[in-house]
């Protein structure tokens, strides 16, 4: 068997050179899809990017590279930090596009003033001749260069456009200007449009050196995040202090950390002790301490003491860098609504470019004395107005600035689609432990059949517990630890899911731990007084373990968790918005019973396993509900799965958090409310952007081609169309950015 097989694919984004429009983006989007070995591609015109997903025993980086260069693309690949050389790559297009801008507006001025007040005046055809040759084919080389490449692949796109119908301007009047006599003789005065093919490329020019500015914008969320992670640290090196870049850090190395100093990697304090200022993770203002064996994060900033830590993970490893690559791919992926307009640009170029010949023939064949004057200015404005790039960043640039709102207000989201379809959830499925309380269980009361039995069996139930993966066992297992209990030896350790677990001592006796279900169904039998102290804890909120042999309970332990001071909030919120609300819980009924009513919930399951979660979303959903799942731990992961939107606490499992499309970081539940209503103003953006951006094009075409001149004789003017269409693009962009401002 090959090993090839065994090679994992390689997911990454790239930045992007060279594109100008959205029907670039389908070019580049189309030609890596089809290159050997990419499995698939994902072009994010607003930020200049493409998410691949690749085989690396089949191409590399410089292979997709190469695919890219033929049709006048590129890709930027570095070994070092590929935000850092995507956003460098855009500084300097954005520089070079500023200085095509000005040079063409800097010769532009002469060329209008004379075409506009001394259009009669014939040396004034010749000046503006020579001061449009550099104008086209130096500040707007780009256009015709692009043009010609896309061209050669039998592709179009906006550079076509305006390569089309400027150079047929620039020909016609450059005819006009030295063969006067072909249309003097005919008695038609011969007309120049030097300043309207100027103006269209300085026009042109600037609405995209606007769109480049108001682009860099919508990635300032990604930027702040890259940007808490410093550039160097301190590391004890042979008990000397050396100062090293973060790219040279390595795992097991010790830092050092001083007052006011970000914390460069993750790790676990080995000395010293701080209040660290986490707000960047769990959203709480108030710094954490920090001592012996507490974990540490990347991004986060030391307040007041002094600490060392050993790096445990670095690179693309730390939490900053797992949201950072979430926060990019999220931007980078497409919401079902951007399907329509990819489909649209794929086919828009070609559209133009026929309507522009139909407008031609048209007006040659029904226009009059002035027939081929009226013909070519008015095929020139349709190719002019029309703006394949409204529509392309209609979607990108209002997902890539709900993604990055999310991300402000410790909301990760994984995907467009999730964000898109948040906005229509109607039922929210809250897990209770982790998700509606804190997370952090602790054992608050036990009883012990007797002193002797404790002592005696103290050591096989914290053995136990320490090998479940359930969280109230470790609140079992820290308890015992604290009481100075040293575990024993077990054998074959079972876990039993939704009950709890089972093992067995060398003698070949069973033991088990868990709830009162696994009591029932392995016969054992429950004292008296074991049965109504439960029933005590139970009504208190408290979940209640019992610990037995094969004949009878040993010990019963209560563990309480408290609950979220936001989350009745929260509920309430969801509630107002005519959203229904569920608690599901593997907890006993009286517990979820109490756990509800103090959070306002009427509707709750208790007792359940992990399928039974699964199954209940089902139900919901066969119901016509658009169900969001909320919940932290690997119990939760088949339901996440099941559910239309998915949303981890960020204090959960990696687990949990891998398979839900959403993460709240602080794993408070008020982010829920705003993530559907964050949802809501991201859907509503992306409609007004492609509303505008078709009614631009419905409207803009057929008034271009002339639509009104038989009614008032009004023909629309090139210049004025290229500068229409440069607005169009501007105006998505800036609309898309308007939710920066608001609160969500």
């Amino acid at each position: 068997m090959s090993t090839t097989s065994h090679i994992q694919p390689v997911k990454n984004t790239y930045p992007v050179t060279g594109m100008t429009c959205a029907a670039c983006a389908n070019s580049v989007e189309t030609i890596l899809s089809y290159t050997d070995g990419v499995k698939s591609a994902s072009v994010n015109f607003a930020s200049n990017s493409v998410l691949v997903e690749y085989d690396p025993s089949q191409i590399q980086p410089e292979g997709l590279n190469e695919a890219l260069t033929a049709i006048g693309y590129g890709l930027v690949i570095t070994e070092g930090n590929t935000e850092e050389a995507g956003e460098k790559a855009q500084l300097e297009y954005y520089e070079q596009v500023k200085k095509r801008t000005i040079g063409a507006a800097i010769l532009t001025l002469p060329i209008f003033i004379l075409g506009m007040l001394f259009m009669d005046w014939n040396p004034g055809k010749w000046i503006s001749m020579m001061l449009a040759i550099p104008v086209l084919f130096f500040f707007g080389k780009n256009f015709f260069v692009n043009a010609w490449k896309q061209a050669m692949h039998a592709k179009a796109n906006m550079d076509t456009l305006v390569a089309l119908s400027t150079g047929i301007a620039f020909i016609f009047s450059v005819l006009n200007t030295i063969f006067p006599e072909f249309w003097t003789e005919r008695g038609i005065m011969p007309h120049v449009y030097y300043e309207a093919a100027t103006v269209i490329i300085t026009f042109i020019s600037f609405g995209k050196l606007l769109e480049e500015k108001a682009k860099s914008n919508t990635t300032t969320a990604l930027k702040k995040l890259m940007g808490l992670q410093p550039k160097s640290l301190k590391a004890i090196i042979d008990g000397e202090e050396i100062e090293i870049p973060i790219s040279e850090v390595q795992k097991g190395y010790e830092i050092l950390v001083r007052p006011g100093e970000k914390i460069p990697v993750d790790g676990k304090v080995i000395s010293g002790n701080s209040y660290v200022d986490e707000s960047m993770i769990s959203g709480e203002p108030v710094p954490v301490e920090k001592k012996e064996n507490d974990g540490v994060f990347a991004g986060t900033v030391n307040q007041k003491g002094s600490f060392h830590f050993k790096a445990e993970k670095v690179g693309s490893e730390t939490l900053l860098s797992q949201i950072i690559k979430r926060v990019q791919e999220a931007q980078g992926s497409k919401a079902p609504v951007q399907k329509l307009a990819d489909k649209i640009s794929s086919i828009f170029v070609p559209t133009v470019i026929l309507i522009s010949i139909l407008t031609f023939a048209a007006w040659m064949i029904w226009g009059g004395e002035e027939a081929f004057t009226h013909a070519l200015l008015t095929s020139v404005t349709v190719l002019v107005i029309a703006c394949p790039c409204a529509l392309g960043l209609a979607t990108p640039t209002a997902i890539m600035v709900g993604v990055g709102k999310g991300a402000e207000n410790n909301i990760l989201i994984k995907d467009a689609k999730s964000l898109e379809l948040a906005h229509q959830v109607n039922a929210v499925v809250l897990d209770k432990t982790g998700t509606i309380t804190a997370g952090k269980p602790s054992v608050s009361d036990e009883k012990w059949l007797s002193e002797e039995i404790k002592h005696e069996f103290s050591p096989l139930l914290l053995a136990i517990e320490s090998k479940s993966e359930h969280p109230l066992a470790e609140a079992v297992s820290k308890f015992l630890t604290e009481n100075q209990v040293k575990k024993s030896s077990i054998q074959d350790f079972q876990s039993l899911t939704g009950k709890g677990a089972k093992a067995k001592l060398d003698s070949g006796n069973d033991y088990f731990v868990g709830n009162q279900r696994l009591m029932e169904s392995e016969g054992i039998s429950l004292p008296r007084d074991f049965e109504s102290l439960g029933s005590q804890w139970k009504s208190e909120a408290k979940t209640v373990i019992y610990f037995a042999d094969n004949k009878k309970v040993l010990a019963i332990l209560s563990i309480s968790d408290e609950i979220k001071p936001s989350s009745k909030q929260a509920i309430e919120e969801l509630q107002k918005q005519n959203i229904a609300v569920y608690m599901l819980t593997g907890d006993n009924h009286q517990t979820a019973s109490e756990v509800a009513r103090q959070v306002g919930l009427t509707d709750f399951r208790s007792e359940v396993l992990p399928s039974d979660k699964s199954d209940f979303i089902k139900e919901l959903q066969s119901k016509g509900k658009v169900v969001a799942m909320v919940g932290d731990g690997i119990n939760d992961s088949e339901a996440l799965a099941q559910a239309d939107v998915s949303i981890a606490m960020g204090h959960g499992s990696d687990i949990a958090m891998d398979v839900a499309k959403m993460t709240i970081i602080s794993s408070d539940l008020k982010a829920i409310p705003k993530a559907l209503n964050l949802s809501k103003m991201t859907v509503n953006g992306i409609h007004q952007n492609l509303f505008w951006a078709f009614v631009y094009n419905l409207i803009g075409i057929p008034v271009a081609a002339g639509l009104l001149y038989p009614f008032n004789g009004f023909l629309l003017d090139p210049m004025i169309a290229g500068g229409a269409m440069a607005f169009s693009s501007v105006s998505v962009v800036l609309n898309s950015l308007r939710l920066k401002r608001k609160k969500i």
